[in-house]
């Protein structure tokens, strides 16, 4: 009996060292009022009235540079009877190896707008995000509810990285399914914020979850081209997501929009014009 009582003192007498931090782990809690960044700072919301959605707050930044830009805010009203399509992006964000991405979905009305959604983390001013402090509860995740021009230009024409624009091949009822899925996720984060999570809470798993309460087609959300999300393009394609016929490496030639993006600059039908190719 004394030798178990000293076993135990003495795990106990290892363990801690580690008690204040998992007192923290256990204590710290996500909150919607830092000090955030100006494109981070207000959060989007919607309003639904039967087959009409009034969404608050689109993000609309003009930019200069990544780094520099003039953050504006909408309030844009929809009827989700005229939802038409949704469109899977894909941001590799290494050149040396793809599986370091960013993905997000824009959705397509019969009017020619569009409205994106981008699950994101809500950096505070002076962070920088790193995976191993997505691991940590060092940040909050936020949807970004935003215009074409300021999310995706943003990628393409600042950023400079490769962007990948696919048609997604889903029935009309299953894109206003997501999309009104999606606002009210937002809607729920701007009430209970949550921690981002490098592999649990990020873009791609969210994107997941979204797609699997209203689509038959089931996708694991930690599968390796989740958790990879530069190959989630890869599983889509392999799902049969994506609306082409094309082998996978055509397909992701044919839908890279970041030259023509480039080219196009801020004319006011970017995105009609950055659709100009042939999805066959």
């Amino acid at each position: 009996m004394q030798r178990k009582r000293t076993r135990i003192r003495k795990r106990w007498i290892a363990l801690a060292p580690a008690l204040p931090a998992a007192a923290w782990w256990v204590a710290v809690e996500p909150s919607n009022t830092r000090d955030w960044t100006p494109d981070n700072a207000v959060l989007p919301w919607a309003e639904f009235r039967g087959d009409s959605v009034r969404v608050h707050n689109v993000r609309n930044a003009r930019y200069e540079s990544k780094d520099r830009y003039t953050v504006a805010h909408e309030d844009r009203a929809y009827d989700l009877r005229e939802v038409e399509t949704a469109w899977f992006v894909v941001e590799p964000l290494a050149r040396e190896w793809r599986g370091l991405a960013h993905t997000l979905v824009s959705f397509g009305f019969r009017d020619g707008r569009y409205l994106a959604v981008s699950v994101e983390v809500r950096k505070e001013k002076g962070e920088k995000f790193s995976p191993l402090k997505g691991l940590l509860k060092r940040f909050e995740i936020t949807y970004v509810v935003a215009d074409e021009r300021d999310v995706i230009r943003l990628r393409t024409n600042y950023r400079r990285d490769p962007v990948h624009l696919y048609p997604v091949r889903a029935e009309r009822a299953q894109v206003r399914a997501m999309l009104v899925d999606m606002l009210r996720r937002a809607n729920e984060l701007r009430e209970r914020p949550e921690f981002y999570n490098t592999l649990t809470n990020t873009c791609t798993t969210n994107l997941v979850r979204h797609l699997n309460r209203v689509s038959p087609r089931r996708v694991r959300p930690y599968s390796p081209r989740v958790l990879l999300p530069g190959y989630s393009d890869a599983l889509a394609y392999e799902l049969g997501l994506i609306d082409t016929d094309l082998p996978l490496e055509q397909a992701r030639e044919r839908f890279l929009i970041t030259p023509r993006a480039q080219r196009l600059g801020d004319t006011p039908d970017f995105s009609r014009r950055i659709r100009e190719f042939d999805a066959r």
